[in-house]
């Protein structure tokens, strides 16, 4: 009976004491767990940082957007869909001003009608959102929404780390 009260407690919720200084969440402890996923997401994307561009390319041969993204997420074994339009579907919407490293952040370029590019974000400073993607023209490279062309082409942010 005595473990499996624990168990009950750490299953709804409730704290549990580590020592009598240090009482530790399940919620803090997702929040640290989050933040090291992040963290690697963010150090594993970047270490991509140079490598060209390749259409439908998801390997140090080349990278499509969506295809840096599936496969950064991928590293920390977090299974996402392979299109950036199908990503776009994936987390929960948050609005722009809401924005954490780790989010995705999504555009409709070129005209677009559909959300069809997609980033990772790497960095938020006062309204200035950084995030590493794939471009056409520079392979995987990180890029800023104050930039004309994505300040125009905006479309949301997904929370997929809570």
């Amino acid at each position: 009976m005595k473990k499996i009260i624990p168990l009950l407690l750490l299953l709804i919720g409730f704290t549990s004491c580590k020592s009598s200084s240090s009482v530790v969440t399940e919620s803090n402890k997702s929040t640290s767990n989050s933040k090291k996923i992040i963290s690697n997401l963010i150090r594993t994307a970047e270490s991509n940082l140079g490598v060209k561009y390749k259409y439908a390319g998801t390997t140090k041969a080349g990278f499509y957007c969506s295809g840096l993204v599936f496969t950064t997420f991928q590293s920390e074994s977090i299974n996402l869909p392979r299109s950036s339009f199908e990503q776009s579907k994936i987390g929960k919407v948050i609005p722009r001003e809401e924005a954490q490293k780790g989010d995705l952040i999504f555009f409709k370029t070129n005209g677009s009608q559909k959300i069809n590019h997609v980033g990772l974000i790497t960095e938020i400073e006062k309204d200035d959102i950084k995030f590493i993607h794939s471009s056409t023209s520079k392979g995987v490279i990180i890029s800023s929404i104050t930039e004309a062309y994505y300040k125009k082409s905006f479309e949301q942010i997904n929370r997929i780390i809570n």
